[in-house]
């Protein structure tokens, strides 16, 4: 394994919520789901953020009129969480009714990537299966913070 570009998984990857905690974190997000704004698309999402101190954020979709006014849940969990002084996440998961993984939008994914990318991001399907993608993975090559001071 060693070389070549992939790495063991380990019994307790950084960052990774215990059982309980994970658990708690998808059913957080599959919650924030069902409180959706979303009479335009008619496609709910959810999502659940864990910070550093253990923490739970939620938030949903919330759709405008002005369709370009409307914003994800992942942002909304984030903002939230901003607002009550966080700035460090360990996890977040997202939830919808679709039938494959739910991914966060390349929006959500740069916001994301304002506060680091060591995180997990947990997509979920419609029937509660999951996966795991670091955010590096969801965004590599990706521009942060510390970009704007090379300049």
């Amino acid at each position: 394994m060693e070389g070549d570009g992939q790495r063991p998984a380990p019994l307790a990857p950084p960052g990774q919520p215990p059982g309980e905690r994970l658990q708690l974190l998808l059913r957080r997000s599959r919650e924030a789901k069902n409180c959706a704004y979303c009479p335009y698309s008619r496609f709910p999402v959810g999502a659940a953020l864990l910070t550093a101190s253990g923490e739970i954020f939620s938030g949903c979709n919330v759709e405008n009129a002005c369709y370009s006014l409307g914003v994800c849940a992942e942002r909304t969990a984030i903002q939230k969480a901003i607002s009550e002084g966080h700035t460090s996440f360990r996890a977040m998961a997202i939830a919808s009714d679709m039938g494959d993984f739910i991914t966060p939008c390349g929006a959500c994914r740069q916001v994301m990537r304002e506060f680091g990318t060591d995180w997990d991001i947990y997509l979920t399907k419609a029937d509660g299966t999951y996966i795991i993608k670091r955010l590096e993975e969801l965004l590599p090559l990706s521009f942060g913070p510390e970009d704007l001071k090379k300049v």
